[in-house]
């Protein structure tokens, strides 16, 4: 069961069909029972007009052998004294029930004794002689005529006459056309309901497979860029404009989202690699010189070989936890603080900082100002400004030098990893090209940004904004 009803256009059919099901049997039901009510109330109005022109008949003084209402034209009909003794009843009435009797043919009648009068004084409605009742009492029944037996909606009215009392005139109507009607309509919902519903079913999986056929396709799309790892492809789009289409959009940006961080880890990787085999090479080369000719050793180059491999590799350990998504942590940082701490023990830089303070890790903001002016002093000719204030709701630091700055075409392109400036080739002056992308990252996780322009003094200027704490 669970593997037949496994899809989505299987569950959706029978949910539909579920649903229409119970819509038509609850119309269904609504409609029968309103059907046999009308046709039981149109029954028992017949039937209460046949009573009461038999009781105006009575009221009026007419003999019982007389009465036009006894002929079984318009249904049974008896009359009943106030003894419950039948006085007269339609002809070839064979047998009865649903009346206060079952008898079919007249008694003698008795005359009526005080104290039943007295109750009857208690109980029933007062009638002066001649009059009809106004009110009428239905009840449902059976009657044989002829031998056939047919169930009968009847009608009871009261009528005081002049002198024979109190009589109740009991009159009949038919119910076997209510019972065709029922019966005929119920036929038609049990063969027309699950035609409908068949159809429902039908017109829902038509329809379910043709708006789940873009799903298939995107499915299909994916599973053959999983098997090929190629990254490039795209699944269709249809040119719905619903949700699928945006599925389809939005699957295609998470690809050329993966697409992207695929490419830029196999660049890393590849950049790393190129970056790390030089400083080893150099410190392997120097080992072998030192191991054949101990008096060749260059224990300084290899000393600083060592420092660069370190820096190099804590600079890789970083960049892979904010690949990770690392949290900066929400402890509260003063800038200017940090900033003096950071300028502390370096030539030609001054620190102009207003109190200001941030959320986040002291230690990671700490290696963005650090890097910000290793790169300011490497191309400063001779001064380096630091500069902390607020502005609006985030805190500022720019880093200024009077070197030649960033061209503008350059100002975003070195904030990629392991990008070198010409200027800045030389590894034995310049870094690796990780400082500023390590920068920009962690700006980044603290909800910050950190941009390049020109200085005040034509030199680079870098600004990191923070929102304040």
């Amino acid at each position: 069961m669970r593997r037949l009803f496994g899809s989505v256009r299987a569950r959706a059919t029978l949910g539909a069909t579920l649903v229409v099901a119970v819509a038509l049997v609850a119309a269904g039901a609504a409609v029968l029972l309103s059907l046999r009510s009308n046709l039981i109330g149109e029954a028992g109005t017949q039937a209460e007009r046949s009573a009461r022109a038999v009781a105006s008949e009575l009221a009026a003084g007419t003999p019982y052998d007389k009465l036009s209402g006894l002929d079984g034209d318009d249904g049974p009909v008896q009359v009943l004294d106030e003894n419950k003794r039948l006085v007269a009843a339609s002809e070839d009435l064979e047998k009865i029930s649903g009346t206060d009797s079952d008898r079919v043919k007249p008694q003698p009648p008795v005359a009526p004794r005080e104290d039943d009068d007295d109750e009857a004084d208690d109980h029933e409605e007062a009638l002066e002689p001649g009059e009809i009742a106004g009110k009428s009492v239905f009840s449902n029944g059976s009657v044989t005529i002829d031998g056939d037996t047919e169930d009968y909606r009847f009608a009871a009215v009261e009528v005081e006459t002049q002198d024979r009392g109190r009589l109740k005139v009991y009159a009949g109507s038919p119910l076997a056309a209510e019972h065709g009607a029922v019966r005929t309509a119920l036929t038609v919902m049990l063969i027309g309901f699950p035609l409908l519903l068949g159809v429902v079913a039908g017109v829902t999986w038509l329809v379910t497979r043709r708006a789940l056929r873009p799903v298939e396709d995107i499915r299909c799309e994916m599973a053959a860029i999983t098997h090929s790892e190629d990254l490039s492809r795209r699944v269709p789009e249809p040119d719905t404009h619903d949700e699928v289409a945006r599925l389809a959009s939005t699957t295609n940006e998470t690809l050329a989202a993966l697409e992207t961080s695929v490419e830029r880890q196999r660049r890393f990787v590849a950049d790393a690699s190129h970056e790390l085999r030089s400083p080893i090479a150099s410190l392997r080369t120097q080992l072998e010189v030192a191991a054949a000719h101990p008096e060749l050793l260059d224990l300084d180059g290899a000393v600083e070989d060592t420092v660069r491999l370190q820096r190099l590799a804590a600079d890789l350990l970083l960049l892979a936890r904010l690949d990770a998504g690392e949290r900066p942590g929400e402890a509260r940082v003063d800038l200017a603080g940090l900033a003096r701490e950071e300028a502390e023990g370096r030539t030609g830089v001054t620190v102009d900082a207003e109190p200001v303070e941030v959320a986040g890790s002291r230690g990671q903001l700490g290696r963005v100002l650090a890097n910000l002016l290793d790169n300011a002093q490497r191309h400063a000719r001779s001064a380096v400004t630091v500069c902390v204030r607020p502005e609006g709701g985030t805190a500022v630091i720019g880093v200024a030098d009077d070197g030649e700055g960033v061209p503008e075409a350059d100002r975003e392109r070195i904030f990629e990893r392991f990008v070198r400036l010409d200027a800045a080739r030389s590894r034995d002056d310049g870094g690796a090209g990780l400082g500023l992308a390590i920068a920009r990252d962690v700006a980044v996780r603290h909800g910050g940004t950190l941009t390049a322009g020109q200085g005040p003094a034509g030199g680079a200027l870098f600004e990191l904004r923070l929102p304040l704490a």
